[in-house]
């Protein structure tokens, strides 16, 4: 399902479900809500094909205390892409309820190093929201870097990771060394901050000069837009990069997902019935939604 590129971003959320996988590597459109976050995501194939290289998974606790979201580029795209979409979904699904998403990220990196030998390999960014402590760790994989806008200082930045100076197996992208370590950078997500997660097409894209944009020219196009009305803001950037260059974002798989803390908490009746969801993921009823 190709998706019109004017076609705008759906206004009314919808509620992720407990105990919920969502996503897949085909185009869509969407606008969700979770306990703490409204959260909306576009993504594209290359040239209108029906599946591509970007991967993308939004998780639901068995409380709803806990979302996670994953963006991958896989090198390659079609039906293999499709394949190891499916086996990031089933990590997706172990892990739900797991807090600490390092775990995760390790087993995804085994099951890239696996494919090593056919040249399979993704840069990936994982990120987790903690609903009770507001708490959002992000882990990257040798990813685009994620931008975070602060509602206390108005401003944009780029999270880069969590030391200063990298080790070489560390945060390099899955698939390349099985022994590879990959560590959190965590922040207090108040109400009213953003995260920016994006495929390499749009940092790769170009100015009005042919330069590319990079990490911090897509920063300063950014900070340049209106914040305040988030559901707008894909739309705005799109806009904005396709200005520089008609030809910037044709030539690559694009997705974008931006994250909004707003303020919402837990409703008691899912943390009453955790146990109960709980009790039937072990039977095999956790449910799955597959984009189509």
């Amino acid at each position: 399902m190709s998706i019109h590129p004017d076609t705008p971003l759906p206004d009314a959320p919808e509620r992720m479900q407990c105990m919920e996988v969502w996503g897949g590597n085909h185009a869509t459109r969407q606008n969700l809500e979770t306990p703490g976050l409204r959260i909306w995501l576009y993504s594209q194939p290359i040239a209108s094909s029906e599946s591509g290289g970007d991967v993308h998974y939004i998780s639901s606790c068995a409380s709803g205390r806990i979302t996670r979201m994953l963006l991958a580029d896989v090198s390659g795209h079609g039906q293999t892409v499709s394949k190891l979409a499916l086996g990031l979904r089933d990590l997706m699904r172990k892990n739900v309820n797991v807090i600490q998403q390092t775990r995760l990220v390790r087993a995804m990196n085994r099951q890239f190093a696996e494919l090593s030998q056919l040249g399979v390999f993704a840069t990936a960014v994982v990120v987790s929201f903690f609903q009770p402590t507001r708490r959002l760790a992000i882990c990257n994989a040798g990813h685009t870097l994620p931008l975070l806008y602060q509602a206390s200082t108005g401003k944009w930045s780029v999270i880069d990771g969590p030391t200063p100076q990298r080790q070489s197996v560390e945060g390099i992208p899955l698939g390349i060394d099985d022994r590879a370590n990959y560590l959190d950078v965590q922040t207090i997500f108040e109400k009213g901050d953003m995260l920016l997660c994006y495929s390499d097409a749009l940092s790769e894209s170009v100015s009005v000069d042919g330069v590319q944009l990079g990490t911090q020219g897509l920063l300063s196009l950014v900070s340049s837009l209106d914040a305040s009305v988030p559901n707008r803001l894909l739309d705005s950037l799109q806009l904005a990069i396709k200005k520089l260059n008609p030809n910037n974002l044709c030539d690559d798989d694009v997705t974008m997902l931006l994250i909004e803390a707003n303020g919402t908490g837990t409703p008691i009746r899912e943390t009453l019935l955790a146990p109960f969801r709980l009790l039937g993921s072990v039977k095999d009823k956790t449910r799955f939604t597959e984009e189509t």
